[in-house]
C-alpha cells in the first residue's frame, strides 16, 4: 500500500508539471519504562507520513503530512509554499533504484523485557540497595522510502533495541546518578556489559576526591569523547557550516591541523544507522575526514553542496519529515596504540571525565569545548581514587590535539552510531569549586 501511495503522488506531481521528491517514512515504537525500580510503562505508538519537495517555476517548495489519504491537498500545499520559496539550486537525484532487503528480525517480546528489567534493577540492589533504579528499554521498526519524478526509487528498513541502566544514589545533599546504555539493530542489547559498566562507575565513585584549578592530564571515556570530541567534528566538518563560513576549518582543506596519530572517517557501512544511501536518494560511501592530523574532506547533502559548486557525499538525512540537511551516520576515530589501563596509569594527577552535562559544548563553531563534569573520576599516581564533583574542563580542540597523549587501543560503539576509543591529553583547563 505504500510504494502505492508514494506512486500516487509521483503520479500528480507530473500531471501537474512539476517535479517531486516524496519521502515516506513509518515507525512503531514500543517503550518499556521502569522508574525508581518498578515498571512504570509500556505502550506502542505507530506513525506514518510523506514529506515532499517539489520544484515549480524554478522555486522549491515543502510540505508533509500524517495524512495519507489527501495526497493532492499534500501536493497543493507544496506549490503554494513554492511561490514565496528560494529559487532552485539544486537537482533532486535521478536514475538510481535501490531497495535493502530486511532483515526480518524479531525483536525481543515486551514479556521477556520486562523481566530482563526486573533481574537487572534486582542485580543492582545486590551491589547497593538503596541506588534508586531506572530502566529503559526501546524496540523501533521503521521503514523509509522515496520516490522522485525523476526516476529514483529507494527502500529501506531498519529494526532497533534500545536499553539504558541508570541509578540515583542520594547521601544527604550528595546526589550520584550513573547510567549505561547499548543501541543495537538486528540483536539484543548486551544486557550484562550495560550492568557491569554501571557497576563500575559506581565503584569507582564510593570514594569521593578533589582537585585543585589549573591544567592537569584529562581522559575521556568513549562516551564523553563522543559527546564533546565527536560532535565538535560533525559541527565543524558539516558542508553547511563550511558553506556559511562558521567553521573554523574554512579554507583548512589540505592542511594538518591535529596530531599525526588521530584519524576519524565516517562509515555508513556499521551502526544502527547504517545505509546505502541518504534521505535523498544519493548512495553513501566512506568518508576519511582528517587523515594522520590533515584535514581531507567535509560532507554535504545536496543543497549545500550545490550552493558552493560541489556534488553531494549522501549525507543528506532528515530528522522525522523534515526537509534533509547535512549529518553522518557513523563517525569512527581510528584507535591508538596504548591500552586503557596504561593510559591511567601514566598519569600522576588527572582526571576522567565519564558522563558530561548537557551537549558538553561552548562555541563549537570556533573548536572550543567547555564540560560540567556529571560523573568524573580524580587519578593519582597512575590509580582512580574517587569521584570529583563540580568540575568543569574546557579547552580548544586543536590545541587539545597538539597534546594528545594517545587514543586508547579499544574502542566502544557508543549509541550504536559512533567508534570512539579513551583520548588521552596531556594538558587541559580544570576549575573546581571545593
Amino acid at each position: 500500500m505504500t510504494q502505492s501511495i508514494l506512486e500516487q503522488v509521483i503520479d500528480l506531481a507530473k500531471q501537474k508539471g512539476i517535479t517531486a521528491e516524496a519521502y515516506y517514512r513509518a515507525s512503531q515504537d514500543t517503550p518499556i519504562e521502569f522508574a525508581n525500580n518498578r515498571l512504570k510503562s509500556l505502550s506502542t505508538k505507530a506513525s506514518e507520513g510523506i514529506a515532499l519537495r517539489i520544484i515549480a517555476d524554478g522555486r522549491l517548495g515543502f510540505a508533509s503530512s500524517t495524512d495519507l489519504t489527501r495526497l493532492e491537498e499534500l501536493i497543493d500545499a507544496a506549490i503554494a509554499t513554492a511561490t514565496i520559496g528560494d529559487p532552485i539550486e539544486f537537482a533532486f537525484a535521478e536514475n538510481f533504484h535501490l531497495t535493502t532487503p530486511d532483515s526480518h528480525y524479531q525483536p525481543p517480546t515486551t514479556a521477556s523485557l520486562v523481566e530482563v528489567g526486573e533481574n537487572l534493577i534486582e542485580k543492582v540492589h545486590q551491589y547497593n540497595p538503596e541506588i534508586l533504579v531506572d530502566v529503559n528499554f526501546g524496540i523501533r521498526s521503521s521503514q523509509t522510502k522515496l520516490a522522485t519524478t525523476t526516476d529514483v526509487y529507494t527502500e529501506r528498513s531498519n529494526h532497533v533495541v534500545s536499553a539504558s541502566l541508570s541509578g540515583n544514589l542520594v547521601r544527604g545533599e550528595d546526589f550520584l546518578q550513573a547510567y549505561s546504555y547499548d543501541v543495537t539493530s538486528d540483536r539484543e542489547p548486551d544486557y550484562n556489559q550495560i550492568l557491569d559498566k554501571l557497576l563500575q562507575k559506581y565503584q569507582r565513585a564510593e570514594q569521593t576526591a578533589t582537585i585543585s584549578s589549573g591544567s592537569f592530564p584529562v581522559i575521556f571515556t568513549p562516551m564523553a569523547a563522543a559527546f564533546t570530541m565527536g560532535r565538535l567534528f560533525e559541527t565543524i566538518f558539516s558542508g553547511q557550516v563550511i558553506a556559511q563560513k562558521a567553521s573554523p576549518l574554512v579554507d583548512k582543506l589540505g592542511e594538518k591541523l591535529f596530531d599525526e596519530r588521530l584519524t576519524v572517517i565516517e562509515d555508513p557501512t556499521i551502526g544502527v544507522s547504517a545505509c546505502a544511501f541518504d534521505d535523498e536518494g544519493t548512495p553513501t560511501s566512506k568518508k576519511v575526514l582528517i587523515q594522520a592530523g590533515e584535514v581531507k574532506q567535509f560532507y554535504w547533502d545536496r543543497l549545500w553542496a550545490a550552493r558552493t559548486g560541489l556534488q553531494s557525499t549522501g549525507n543528506g538525512f532528515r530528522g522525522g519529515l523534515s526537509r534533509p540537511n547535512p549529518d553522518l551516520v557513523n563517525l569512527c576515530f581510528t584507535p591508538g596504540t596504548t591500552s586503557v589501563a596504561d593510559l591511567i596509569a601514566g598519569v600522576e594527577e588527572g582526571i576522567i571525565i565519564d558522563q558530561v552535562l548537557g551537549a558538553g559544548q561552548s562555541n563549537v563553531l570556533a573548536g572550543e569545548f567547555s564540560v560540567n563534569l556529571d560523573l568524573g573520576y580524580k587519578i593519582e599516581k597512575g590509580e582512580i581514587v574517587g569521584r570529583i564533583k563540580n568540575t568543569m574542563v574546557a579547552g580548544n580542540i586543536f590545541e587539545a590535539f597538539n597534546h594528545l597523549i594517545d587514543l586508547s587501543s579499544e574502542t566502544e560503539l557508543i549509541g550504536g552510531g559512533s567508534t570512539v576509543p579513551y583520548l588521552a591529553f596531556s594538558q587541559l583547563g580544570v576549575a573546581s569549586k571545593q
